[in-house]
């Protein structure tokens, strides 16, 4: 019954919004958990039928599942984005989701690297091999940029304005940004550009791909994580972290080295300056310390 509809949800999520296949997939998969629950309490409903009780019924029954508060609050804005396209279709006459309310969130700050530990885990990379020169411009790249591991692993060679210090970056809805890139980032591109890609047998298709593996294929994301835990390993650095902690940390000594919050937005590709805000946790002690010097009454 529904068949039609997640059809045309689909080819809207990939035409209008331009959102990337996993993105898609994701929303897909909030509706189709919806429409599984509605077959299992026998209701025939097409999606003009269905009204808020509905769906207030649905997230108490996924909750009562065990699934968690994060889980729960992004199904309801894979449905919002459903009845949000069936209301432009005329699908519905009216949006069920409009007074649908999501369960509050905890805001869990990343964990963040100090310069020194971001300098530590590139320093324990074996620059003696082909992999290890490839990882050195890699992660000083994932630093230097602020890049998310999908943005970095799709980099391309024309792409690069090492010239003028500035990378092109695709990002989430394939929106294009431009972020400055630092003199290390391009002086350990250029090394490994020069002496070690031109040795690597390209596969087509992946000509353009800045960095590839020793089969000449594009990284994946979950290689740049594996790299980054090892590193992080030999280095001695106990902390949980992952490629995103390398963006979180370029944002958080941005701001702590006095950059406007809307700079960093920029350079992040953020749409929504809130979302920025996460990013850029500061700690008490550096919030304190900026009191004493600024503040009049602590002078």
């Amino acid at each position: 019954m529904w068949q039609p509809y997640k059809k045309g949800f689909k080819a809207y999520l990939q035409l209008e919004r331009s959102l990337s296949e996993n993105s898609v997939d994701a929303y897909l998969h909030d509706v189709e958990l919806l429409t599984q629950w509605m077959l299992l309490q026998g209701l025939q409903k097409n999606p003009a039928a269905v009204v808020q009780e509905d769906l207030q019924q649905f997230l108490k029954a996924i909750a009562e599942m065990g699934m968690g508060a994060n889980s729960q609050a992004r199904i309801i804005s894979g449905l919002r984005a459903f009845f949000k396209y069936a209301m432009l279709e005329q699908i519905v006459q009216q949006n069920p989701t409009e007074l649908l309310e999501a369960p509050k969130l905890k805001r869990a700050l990343p964990e963040v690297l100090s310069f020194g530990e971001i300098e530590a885990i590139i320093g324990a990379i074996d620059q003696s091999t082909p992999e290890g020169v490839r990882n050195k411009a890699m992660l000083e790249t994932l630093y230097s940029c602020g890049l998310r591991v999908s943005e970095l692993v799709n980099l391309q060679l024309s792409q690069l304005y090492m010239d003028v210090g500035f990378v092109r970056v695709f990002g989430k809805g394939s929106k294009e940004r431009l972020v400055p890139i630092g003199r290390d980032a391009v002086k350990y591109i250029q090394l490994y550009r020069d002496n070690v890609r031109v040795h690597v047998p390209v596969q087509k298709g992946e000509e353009d791909m800045v960095f590839l593996n020793n089969r000449g294929r594009r990284l994946s994301r979950v290689m740049v994580f594996l790299i980054i835990k090892a590193m992080a390993a030999k280095a001695g650095i106990t902390k949980n972290i992952s490629p995103h902690t390398f963006r979180h940390s370029f944002a958080t000594h941005l701001v702590e080295g006095g950059a406007d919050l809307r700079a960093v937005q920029e350079m992040l590709g953020h749409e929504s300056i809130t979302t920025t805000e996460i990013y850029t946790h500061l700690d008490r002690e550096y919030l304190r310390e900026t009191l004493h010097r600024f503040h009049p009454a602590f002078k």
